[in-house]
């Protein structure tokens, strides 16, 4: 940050500061915005003509601002100007007792001169020693700053009589120093002092004090030739004149000696300029007088420059100087922003413990209870109060003490959450914090990206922190003060992140509002009242004590009746906050102020008004309105420029500064600096600073005071008009420009308010962080929504800009804000796909391009354009605009092929290790329990999708979970035979009951049944029941007799059946037996396939394999109806009149609301129906099938309502909740909620099951060829635009494998039996078919030529030749043309590609690589592979070959003449390994489809990687499509898209800056014989050992053919 000081006279040069203000200043702050620094011109005397204020401050307010530029400022801080003017020799304010008395004392002839200097200096007892103090000029003079019109002449005789008073004063004070002087009772430089200008005192300050030179500039006028006739009228602006109008010889002198001191110490910055005036002024229109300021303004602007480069480009204690805003990679450690966090809170806390008294007690009772629970397992500790009560320095007080109690290798770390108001911080970013803080003090290993970007991850990290902390054996305490001013993020208030069990050796201090939400919350999660201290009002004694302290450190006291006064005022509330206000105000009084001046408020809302009620008398009520409410107003403060310049946008302040006075220049009006120098002088018990990058900006110190500035200056009228201001200044409307003004006495006046411009980038890679910070808040508050949404939502720019600068994070908090407000459903998609993008920018540590980012956008909202034109469509067509004009390589997507926002899919809850095999809903609690395969039971909150438990016990599978006690208890049984109770308030267990069933039971075996109402448990196997009451203890263990089952338990009673078929229902309980009968047909075999219960109507369905259903209910009676269905899938709704039975693909309902069994629908499924359940109105049905689909049915008309994709696996779990579905799948371990009421508008398509075994594609995509599992006998063709199922091809056997030759539209199909099948697309009833070899061995694999005139079939024994030609326009095969065999040592063909010229090039399992040409029946080896080969594909023209394998080697092939080109070695994040690949149409480049989840493009010539693209899924089939590929990946999606490559690729472009790899080329070299050398750079190179953290070998051998992330 760079900010300078302006120092010179008030009129002599005007016009210097004039032209530097419109010419060099300007220029400056675009070169240091450049270098990502801030520039800021403090000019304390522009827009003035003179100090019209009566207090005598301003010399001590220009001597502060020197010293704040001097500390704040990065480079220079001081320029003077001085021109023939000594500058204005004012009063001393002050002046010591003794000193006083002694001048005093010299006058003892002159009683009249006594008389006069006492009465303008009174004596103040209150300072410490006591001082005189000079009165202000209105208590003799009231009309002196008195500028209303009607005043003039009073005013006029008030000024006059002013001035012959201040020089008789100091002809008085001068006469006696000079005596005192010479008796020796004063020092020289005491005497100096009364006859010192304001101007040398600056220069003092600026130059000579601490070194200034080094940091200063120094411009002198001299006047040569000035002619006689140039009186000391027309030189009064120029020249110092005495009261009788005549040339001040005096001043003159001391300005030649001050000047002769300048000329001899500071020639290395002087700036000398002789200029001849031209009627007594400076004239810009003379042609010398332009050049001469030309000449000031490029001296400056140089040598700003200059110091300001020389300043920041050092180095400075070996490190990179960080630039504000810079998206260019740094090698900055991770640990860098957390050390600034750290250090600004470590400072704040010492800053706001040092005033804390009356504590004593809190603070020992606070220790003593973290010493008692130091080494057993505790809960936190928290502390609360009244707002204003002290909570925050009590917390920093405890901080600062137990570092000095603590042993070495402790850690304390405190956040003061309040501190950024009115920011709220959201808690991952403070969790992240505070994990990095330990770790780093600890020595443990930091979060990674992906854990620190994921809130669940980062709970589970901070969790693991606690723990290795408390295991090392060292202390460790953390405060968190304020916990109710987080954010409303994964509701924070609900405290769900805060453990309640802590370790050994681990504290936790917090503390919050009594009245807050978080405080309830916290009172119900902590059971022990004493983990509570609360922070009483402050006693009498206490509030003394504070005065006092506070009073002897500012050397200040008072008298009694104001100390009284004091005190009294703040007994009523006993506040900390009450009396610092009181003490802001008390610190200024005399001794001589009268008590009726004091103006004390009885509590902190009135002590704010009367501090702001004398603020508006003094200042104006609309500049303090307006400086206040802006700074209320901004999201991060305002730097103090940024607070200028938005004053003088605001005509209402500019209307009350220039009231009664015009502005200098009316064509350019600001606020005058000076009048926010002293009002902020005035305000500085009530501003902080706030540093961040850098850069200071301003903000109240205290939320209270926010509270009441927005209460009293920013009612809805003035607030939006603030807001809008705040919005224009960071849009930059006015800058540049005129914006009308209309003042007293003025018409409408078009004036200039030299505003900076407010750009989204200052320079190539430098961002302008304020406008990013600000613009969005003030645009929406504002309700500037079309601005917002052409400059920020819809504005592909802003979003990447603010996501690479700030963190995507911070984009999606400011489009929810949005979203709160605009009910606008395009934001809303934008803000879900930078939540889908954020995993992405985490992994990459922020560090996205341009080009990746407007390439996810593209890909996942492509296909909303058409529909959303005014923000997405925008969107798009900037992304797409600017990729197609990128000047390096570039993929540009032609479809939405990355998982787009919207939709019905709302929340994936992601926290297990395992697949999900049972889940619960408790509507009334609004809670998920779930249990995975891993032993898991996890609980999530369904209002905020928040994990609150992981319950941890199980040793295996989790077959059952189940809600009871009204939700406030859950029961889980799992395949490690234990049952346990579990308690969904704290998670802890309650219950557990070993060997309840067979260990590694199936979840379909095993039944857990409830009665409540009874108390009783029950857990059933078909040979066991075992039943407990709920509290645990076991009322019965039986097993059933040899041959019999048991099918089902309703309330005590047991149904089972024996072998002969008779049904016994007997009751456990009470050892009596209820009923028994003998079932019908029972003679005949009897098989129960599956049985379902119905306690509400007391009775059990079994169906049994034979084809029939039977109803058995608790009293024996039963009936029996022919049910010929086999289901997997067997259930009823919950009110028990329909039964749902899945078979296949086909899920049919029964009405069995009476004894009969009615089937009244058949909803009919593309694959197995897995799950089902049925809403509360039997109107809806859900069903979950293997095809990876959820289907919504309407029961009463059987229609298929809806297709939800995106589960990515089979569904083997819905449940309804409200108007949501949950899904789970034993396949995935994630729990998905699905929202019934979403927009159809925004739906996603849906694209085939993911992980299908095999897949083929047409070039133009509209079908998709997939084969589900490799036990399946049917060949699915899919409707890519559709989104459906168009047709069934059965086989005769199970297929291995598919082709589509594109041109001739024939589907290939290779079959186990060694048969292939051919469909002709055009002609959908036929089917060719080429018969199986003789060994009716399996085909392994097909290829086709580019021309389509052949194919070669492989086989496990041979491969085959065949012709493809037309016989009256249908298409034929003949063949097999040629054969050859393979021996039995042979490995099977894994991949293959048959060349134009019958040459078939082939790989295998083992990586052999070899060249067959069918017409001569040769066959060459090539180079082989390291691991099976999965990739072999011909090049378009025949020319080349590329062939990948599983390992990280592909090698690229030329084929006439064979030779080895390139091979490509590639190490990626993930797994490596080729799974497709094609050519473009000119065959310039390849693509390649990898394991790793991306798409890379090589350039075919130099083997050179040219671009690398993440797809989040590998890439398993691409065929070549115009100057790009389309593509399908394992996920099912479809991927178009077109690569544009420029002509000339810059030397520094890296194609791996956007993914964490490395990769080398080893290229052939050909000699003028033809031959081949290999040529390598890195000899020691082996993928195998990459290791992707440890880069030295690489940087030690750099190589040109290596490009490295």
């Amino acid at each position: 940050m760079i900010r300078v000081f302006i120092s010179s006279t008030f009129t002599d040069m005007s016009s210097e500061r004039k032209a530097l203000l419109e010419r060099a200043y300007p220029e400056v702050l675009s070169f240091c915005r450049s270098l990502g620094l801030v520039f800021e011109v403090v000019d304390l005397r522009w827009g003035i003509r003179n100090v019209t204020s009566g207090d005598h401050k301003s010399c001590e307010t220009f001597l502060q601002e020197i010293e704040t530029c001097k500390r704040i400022s990065a480079g220079p801080a001081f320029v003077a100007l001085l021109g023939n003017r000594y500058g204005h020799r004012a009063l001393p304010r002050l002046v010591p007792e003794k000193q006083f008395e002694v001048l005093l004392s010299k006058l003892s002839k002159n009683p009249e001169g006594i008389k006069q200097l006492s009465q303008w200096f009174l004596k103040d007892n209150n300072a410490v020693p006591p001082t005189y103090v000079l009165r202000s000029i209105t208590a003799h003079f009231p009309h002196y700053s008195d500028l209303r019109p009607e005043s003039g002449p009073q005013r006029d005789n008030n000024v006059l009589s002013w001035r012959l008073i201040e020089t008789q004063l100091l002809q008085l004070l001068r006469s006696s120093a000079t005596d005192a002087e010479a008796a020796g009772d004063i020092t020289a430089e005491q005497k100096q002092h009364f006859y010192t200008s304001v101007t040398e005192q600056e220069l003092t300050q600026g130059l000579w004090k601490d070194d200034g030179e080094l940091s200063a500039l120094l411009f002198i006028r001299e006047i040569p030739k000035q002619r006689v006739r140039d009186g000391p009228k027309r030189l009064a602006k120029y020249m110092d004149l005495n009261a009788d109008g005549l040339l001040d010889a005096e001043a003159q002198g001391l300005l030649t000696g001050l000047k002769s001191r300048l000329y001899a110490s500071s020639q290395k910055i002087l700036n000398l300029h002789c200029v001849e005036l031209s009627k007594g002024s400076v004239d810009p229109k003379r042609k010398e007088h332009a050049q001469y300021l030309d000449s000031v303004c490029e001296q400056f602007v140089s040598q700003m420059k200059a110091r300001i480069t020389a300043a920041v480009g050092s180095p400075g204690e070996g490190r990179r100087r960080k630039i504000w805003g810079s998206t260019e990679e740094e090698n900055e450690e991770v640990s860098d922003w957390v050390v600034e966090e750290v250090g600004q809170h470590v400072a704040m806390s010492a800053e706001l413990c040092r005033g804390l008294h009356g504590r004593e007690g809190l603070l020992g009772k606070l220790c003593l209870a973290m010493w008692e629970s130091t080494n057993v397992r505790h809960g936190p500790l928290v502390v609360h109060g009244a707002a204003g009560m002290g909570k925050t320095a009590l917390l920093c007080k405890l901080a600062q003490e137990m570092r000095g109690v603590l042993e070495a290798g402790s850690v304390v770390a405190i956040r003061l959450l309040s501190a950024r108001h009115p920011q709220r911080p959201d808690i991952d970013h403070v969790l992240r914090s505070i994990c990095l803080q330990v770790c780093l003090a600890c020595g443990l290993s930091p979060p990674s990206p992906l854990t620190a970007g994921t809130h669940l991850e980062l709970l589970r990290f901070f969790r693991n922190v606690l723990s290795q902390v408390s295991q090392q054996g060292n202390s460790l305490l953390l405060i968190l003060d304020a916990l109710d001013q987080l954010s409303d993020q994964h509701h924070a208030h609900r405290l769900r992140w805060l453990p309640t069990d802590l370790p050994p050796n681990v504290h936790l201090v917090v503390s919050m509002d009594t009245k807050s939400e978080a405080f309830a919350n916290m009172r119900l999660m902590l059971e022990s009242l004493g983990s509570f201290f609360e922070v009483e009002r402050l006693t009498l004694d206490e509030g003394k004590q504070i005065v006092d302290s506070n009073l002897r450190a500012l050397q200040r006291t008072l008298t009694p009746e104001q100390s009284n006064a004091v005190l009294q005022s703040f007994e009523s509330t006993g506040c900390p906050l009450h009396l610092r206000l009181i003490l802001s105000a008390a610190k200024r009084w005399t001794s001589f102020t009268p008590l009726t001046d004091t103006h004390l408020g009885a509590n902190t809302q009135e002590m704010m008004s009367q501090l702001f009620l004398m603020l508006e008398e003094k200042h104006g009520k609309q500049l303090v309105g307006g400086a206040l409410g802006y700074l209320a107003l901004a999201r991060e403060g305002l730097l103090e420029a940024e607070l200028r310049d938005v004053m003088s946008l605001d005509d209402d302040v500019i209307s009350e500064v220039y009231r009664f006075s015009l502005p200098p220049t009316p064509s350019l009006i600001r606020l005058p600096p000076l009048l926010w120098a002293c009002l902020k002088r005035d305000l500085e018990d009530l501003l902080e600073e706030r540093w961040t990058g850098g850069v200071a900006t301003i903000a109240f110190n205290n939320r209270r005071l926010v509270e009441a500035v927005s209460s009293r200056y920013l009612m809805s009228e003035r607030r939006g008009r603030s807001l809008r201001i705040l919005a224009e200044y960071f849009l930059g409307r006015w800058s540049g420009k005129l914006k009308p003004a209309a003042l007293p006495g003025l018409s409408l006046l078009l004036s200039d308010r030299k505003v900076p411009p407010q750009p989204l980038w200052f320079a190539s890679g430098l961002a302008n962080v304020r406008k990013l910070q600000e613009l969005p808040y003030h645009l929406l508050h504002a309700g500037l929504w079309e601005e917002l949404r052409q400059e920020v939502i819809g504005s592909a720019e802003w979003l990447y800009c603010k996501s690479r600068v700030c963190g995507v994070s911070s984009v999606i908090y400011d489009l929810d804000q949005c979203s709160q407000y605009m009910d606008c459903t395009e934001t809303r998609l934008i803000r879900d796909t930078l939540v889908l993008i954020r995993p992405t920018l985490d992994f990459l540590d922020n560090h996205i391009d341009m080009s990746l980012f407007y390439t996810e956008l593209l890909a996942r909202l492509c296909s909303l354009a058409s529909t959303y034109l005014s923000v997405i469509g925008r969107l798009c067509s900037q992304c797409e605009e600017w990729l197609l004009t990128c000047p390096e390589p570039i993929l540009v997507p032609k479809c939405s092929f990355l998982q787009q926002p919207g939709g019905a899919l709302e929340h994936t809850l992601s926290r297990l290790q395992g697949g999900v095999l049972c889940v619960d809903v408790s509507v009334e609690a609004e809670l998920l329990v779930a249990g995975s395969d891993d032993g898991v039971v996890a609980v999530w909150s369904l209002t905020d999708q928040h994990l609150i438990h992981t319950l941890q016990g199980h040793t295996g599978a989790v077959l059952s979970v189940k809600v009871i006690d009204s939700s406030s208890h859950c029961l889980s049984l799992a395949a490690d035979g234990s049952l346990r109770s579990w308690s969904l308030m704290n998670g802890q267990q309650l219950l557990c009951i070993q060997e309840v069933v067979p260990v590694d039971s199936a979840p379909s075996s095993v039944h857990l049944h409830l009665s409540e109402q009874r108390q009783l448990l029950c857990v059933y196997t078909r040979t066991q029941v075992k039943a407990w009451r709920l509290d645990g203890a076991e009322l019965f263990s039986s097993s059933s007799d040899e041959g019999s089952l048991v099918l089902g338990v309703l309330e005590e009673s047991v149904v089972s059946l024996a072998e002969s078929g008779l049904i016994r229902i007997f009751s456990p309980v009470h050892g009596t037996q209820t009923a028994e009968t003998q079932l019908e047909n029972s003679q005949s075999c009897f098989t129960p396939m599956t049985s379902v219960t119905l306690p509400k109507r007391g009775k059990v369905f079994v169906v049994t394999k034979e084809g029939f259903l039977y109803q058995i209910s608790r009293t024996g009676r039963h009936t029996t109806v022919e049910f010929p269905l086999v289901p997997s899938l067997l259930s009823v709704t919950e009110d028990e009149k329909i039964l749902m039975a899945g078979t296949e693909r086909t899920l049919s309902l029964f009405n069995i609301d009476t004894d009969s069994v009615d089937k009244f629908l058949d909803l009919q499924h593309d694959d197995s129906v897995l799950s089902a359940c049925m809403s509360a109105d039997c109107r809806l049905l859900v069903s979950g099938a293997a095809d990876q689909l959820i289907r919504i049915w309407s029961v009463t008309t059987g229609a298929l309502l809806d297709t939800l994709c995106g589960s990515d696996a089979p569904v083997t779990s819905v449940l309804l909740y409200k108007s949501f579905v949950v899904s789970a799948s034993t396949a995935t371990a994630s729990i998905q909620l699905w929202n019934l009421k979403y927009d159809p508008q925004h739906k996603p398509a849906t694209h085939i099951p993911s992980g299908c075994a095999h897949v083929a594609i047409a070039k133009d995509t509209d079908q998709v060829f997939f084969v589900r599992q490799l036990s399946q006998t049917e060949v699915i063709s899919w409707n890519n635009h559709t989104g459906s199922l168009s047709e069934r091809l059965a086989v005769s056997a199970q297929v291995c494998c598919l082709e589509l030759a594109q041109h001739k539209r024939l589907l290939l199909c290779g079959l186990t039996s060694g048969t292939v099948l051919i469909y002709p697309l055009a002609l959908p009833q036929e089917t060719l078919c080429i018969p199986p070899p003789e060994s009716l061995s399996r085909v392994l694999c097909m290829a086709v030529s580019s021309q389509e005139k052949h194919m070669a079939v492989a086989y496990e024994d041979s491969v085959c030749l065949f012709e493809i030609t037309t016989r009256d326009s249908f298409p034929t095969v003949e063949g097999p043309l040629e054969r050859f065999h393979l021996s039995l040592l042979h490995a099977p063909l894994s991949s293959m590609a048959l060349l134009s010229d019958r040459r078939l090039l082939y790989g295998t399992s083992c990586g052999e690589v070899k060249l067959y040409d069918f017409s001569s029946g040769s066959s060459s080896s090539l180079e082989p592979q390291r691991s099976r080969v999965t990739c072999v594909t011909a090049s378009n023209w025949g020319t080349h070959a590329l062939v990948g394998s599983e390992d990280t080697v592909q090698r690229l092939w030329a084929l006439n003449p064979l030779a080895l080109d390139h091979t490509m070695e590639y190490k990626g994040f993930f797994f490596e390994g080729v799974l497709s690949a094609a050519f473009s149409d000119s065959d310039q480049f390849v693509f390649t489809g990898s394991q790793d989840r991306s798409v890379k493009v090589w350039d075919v010539t130099t083997g050179n990687l040219l671009y690398v693209q993440f797809v989040y899924s590998p890439v398993v089939r691409m065929v070549t499509y115009r100057n790009g590929f389309v593509a399908l990946t394992q996920q099912g999606s479809v991927i178009r898209e077109v690569f544009r490559c420029p002509d000339h690729i810059s030397p520094d472009y890296n194609p791996l800056r956007n993914v964490k790899a490395q990769y080398r080329v080893t290229s052939r070299e050909k000699d003028r014989d033809g031959q081949q050398a290999s040529m390598s750079d890195l000899q020691d190179y082996n993928p195998a050992q990459f290791n992707l953290n440890l880069m030295s070998m690489l940087r030690a051998k750099p190589s040109s053919a290596c490009l490295i992330l």
